[in-house]
């Protein structure tokens, strides 16, 4: 009877001290949860549509009080009271978007229906364009290695853009769709705002005190370590784009580049992705170079190698430094993946959101290894072997 006893205890702590099977039972606890969850999905449909219409506001909320935030700790720290800080912050906030509305918002306008408007004939320019460099004398020999006829190539690549232009109308579309949420946002924007930055300070304190006491004061830590990630990554991004969209604008007007203050902003826009916005940015530009003449082309190519230089030596380094710890190649697949899953939103929210879910993660996991005998078991084998 002992040794059945002593069989069956050496079964249950091998059981409870085998990593891979607490990691099966781990997956299947999750999965179930899935499933189960899947099969009654309708009773989280109410609050599914409640996420969805306070997300946008409150993550509109969230970056402007990471970018107004020091500012009112410091006229606090110069013996000004917080909510007066507040308001005199908004009176000149509302006297920028005055400013804003009046003069460039006007300019903005007539470039973006300009462009627009231009935009069918820029297409049928390059068309013209491409058609004579591929029948140009110079690329025969290359054509006849390659085995390319020019009619199909010149056509794919004419298709293939009227399929682009037809995805940008589309896409238009659904814009104005999205536009009363942006509106609605826009309207509840300032007093989310102003509780952020009245409050915002107590919150991981109004969080904490609902949870046991022993955990308050790890997770007041973990959500410190998120609050530094996402507020370094906002603030040095939207200063980094800022940069790059004044640095653009100021190289366009030199060289003469129409719509230079669309370009620039649409630029500054994209630059919040990381690596992927470039890409992005400078296609509108290549468009309006490559229409306007070659040597726009080449002056606009400098430029952009000189701006883009300057960012990553210069700019990014002192701004962004090494906050993030994430590595390039983490994020590339970050962005992909959020934006196949989520689209814009993802594109723009992945990479915060990523160093959120690891300072959870990798707390989680220190947590685990410090209660866990998966892990100490190791340390003390490793002590008898030393031992033996």
């Amino acid at each position: 009877m002992d040794h059945f006893k002593t069989g069956k205890e050496r079964f249950v702590q091998f059981i409870l001290n085998n990593k891979f099977v607490i990691f099966l039972l781990v997956l299947l606890l999750v999965s179930l949860n899935i499933f189960v969850m899947s099969k009654i999905s309708y009773v989280f449909t109410p609050l599914a549509v409640l996420f969805k219409t306070v997300l946008l506001p409150i993550i509109l909320a969230g970056v402007a009080y990471y970018l107004l935030n020091p500012i009112v700790d410091y006229l606090e720290t110069k013996k000004a009271p917080r909510i007066y800080s507040i308001f005199v912050i908004f009176a000149v906030i509302l006297g920028l978007l005055t400013i804003l509305l009046t003069v460039v918002i006007p300019l903005v306008t007539t470039q973006i229906v300009s462009l627009v408007d231009n935009l069918p004939g820029y297409g049928d320019q390059l068309r013209t364009k491409f058609d004579e460099l591929m029948h140009s004398g110079d690329l025969r020999d290359i054509e006849r290695w390659l085995n390319v006829n020019p009619s199909d190539l010149s056509g794919n690549i004419t298709k293939r853009a009227t399929e682009l232009l037809n995805g940008v109308w589309q896409s238009l579309g659904s814009f104005v769709g999205a536009l009363k949420d942006v509106v609605l946002a826009v309207i509840t924007l300032p007093f989310i705002l102003f509780y952020l930055l009245k409050d915002g300070k107590r919150l991981p304190d109004y969080i904490a005190a609902i949870l046991p006491m022993n955990m308050r004061a790890h997770t007041k830590r973990i959500m410190g370590e998120m609050n530094g990630q996402i507020s370094s990554y906002i603030r040095g991004q939207i200063i980094v784009s800022f940069c790059i969209g004044v640095l653009l604008y100021i190289g366009y007007l030199i060289i003469g580049l129409e719509y230079s203050l669309v370009l620039a902003l649409i630029a500054a826009c994209t630059a919040i992705i990381p690596y992927l916005g470039p890409a992005i940015a400078i296609t509108p530009a290549l468009i309006v170079a490559m229409v306007t003449s070659p040597v726009m082309l080449l002056k606009m190519l400098v430029i952009w190698t000189i701006v883009q230089l300057i960012e990553g030596k210069f700019i990014s380094p002192q701004i962004m430094g090494k906050s993030m710890h994430i590595h390039p190649i983490t994020i590339i697949f970050v962005i992909l993946t959020a934006g196949n899953l989520f689209g814009l939103a993802g594109i723009i929210l992945a990479v915060p959101g990523y160093a959120v879910l690891k300072v959870i993660a990798t707390n989680f996991f220190h947590w685990l290894q410090a209660r866990s005998p998966l892990y100490a078991a190791e340390e003390v084998n490793a002590d008898n072997d030393f031992k033996l």
